[in-house]
């Protein structure tokens, strides 16, 4: 049984052929000449902006603050009023990147975040806060600050490195030069997840669709995360949502209905899948959204919050599990066509779905638990979705 046997129409998916990855042998005269015809070499420029031009300059539209480079880790009102801090005190700040979209129309790679708390202080959105070093400025805003300190704060400037459109002769070439200066750039300090980088760089409408449907009330309640209704403030409270872990987990329920045929790590795997579904028509990704739809709430119907929890075995963690996730999502996915007799039979199902001991042992790893969470590889993934698919031929 393979988890690509029910798949839409329309929903297609190509791994790129291993082989086609070598090692590349140049000649020390074959580097140079590489070097000299500037391929992989990246155009830039330089700017100073007065910081008291910026609020002139975001009102502009000019410059594209782009939310899908956004992490959802924002800055509070104490983190902006550090940064403000900085400026008073001449510390050095970083630049902030540019990616030149059209001539004289800049998206903002990196540095939204200080951008938009200098835009912010300029309107008096937020008063100054846990200052440490000049802590008796705090409660104030720019337009009560002392004079000399006002002067002090227009007269700094935030650098800029700008990557202008001729970096590029194409629009692939330019998604792949903006994905590695956006890796490297975010390669130290506080990394981002892979969710992250791909909200970032592989935007689409498949990825809409995942942070979408990542909102379904059963879904987070499944997952133990706040809901969308309790407001972004309770949101940003879990580290999960901030991570964006959940639509990861939505990603990967798509992209495992084309395990079978996988040859990469779940990240390459997950990175190629989205690449090639923000390809999908619009037919194919509404069926799609109302797939996962109905899958998630025929499971939570059936199961409630103890869905993706462990077999008694494993009791000890309360937690949900990739492990449980992604076989049981295929499988009832697979079989949604038989929705009415599932529901039908939920107690049953519910009672008796980890009842076989004997299979939930893998006797060739010296009797270790089918579900246990250290082994996730591709094999055995096909293994649980075996056992449940199993189970519930019962009830088909």
């Amino acid at each position: 049984m393979t988890t690509n046997s029910q798949l839409i129409s329309g929903e297609t998916f190509f791994f790129p052929d291993k082989s086609d990855i070598s090692q590349v042998s140049l000649s020390d005269d074959e580097i140079n000449e590489k070097y000299k015809k500037g391929e992989i070499r990246i155009v830039t420029e330089q700017a100073r902006y007065p910081l008291d031009s910026i609020e002139t300059m975001l009102d502009s539209k000019k410059y594209i603050l782009n939310p899908e480079y956004q992490r959802r880790k924002r800055w509070g009102n104490t983190r902006k009023s550090r940064l403000i801090e900085s400026f008073i005190m001449n510390v050095p700040i970083p630049p902030i990147f540019l990616y030149e979209v059209e001539y004289s129309i800049y998206e903002v790679m990196d540095g939204l975040q200080r951008l938009t708390a200098i835009y912010d202080f300029y309107k008096g959105k937020f008063d100054l806060e846990g200052l440490e070093y000049w802590q008796e400025l705090n409660g104030r805003n720019y337009t009560n600050l002392p004079e000399q300190i006002k002067r002090g704060i227009d007269r700094r400037y935030l650098s800029s490195i700008v990557l202008l459109q001729e970096t590029a002769k194409s629009t692939e070439e330019a998604d792949s030069l903006k994905q590695i200066v956006f890796e490297r750039l975010n390669s130290g300090g506080e990394k981002l997840t892979p969710q992250e980088t791909r909200n970032a760089l592989g935007n689409g409408k498949f990825n809409q669709l995942c942070i979408e449907l990542a909102k379904n009330d059963s879904f987070r309640k499944m997952w133990k995360l706040p809901l969308e209704s309790e407001g972004e403030e309770r949101l940003l409270e879990s580290e999960s949502y901030r991570k964006m872990e959940d639509v990861e987990l939505v990603l990967r329920f798509f992209a495992y209905r084309h395990i079978a045929n996988s040859k990469f790590t779940v990240d390459k795997f997950l990175d190629s899948y989205l690449k090639q579904a923000n390809n999908y028509s619009d037919e194919t990704i509404k069926n799609l959204g109302k797939l996962f739809n109905e899958t998630i709430n025929l499971i939570y119907s059936i199961f409630k919050n103890s869905a993706f929890i462990p077999p008694k075995q494993k009791r000890d963690n309360k937690a949900p599990l990739k492990t449980i996730y992604d076989p049981i999502m295929q499988v009832f996915a697979n079989n949604i066509s038989y929705k009415e007799s599932f529901l039908k039979h939920s107690q049953s199902i519910q009672k008796d779905l980890y009842s076989n001991k004997e299979l939930l042992l893998v006797k060739e790893e010296n009797n270790r638990l089918l579900f246990d969470g250290r082994y996730n590889n591709k094999k055995d993934v096909e293994a649980r979705i075996k056992y449940f698919q199993n189970f519930l031929e019962g009830y088909i």
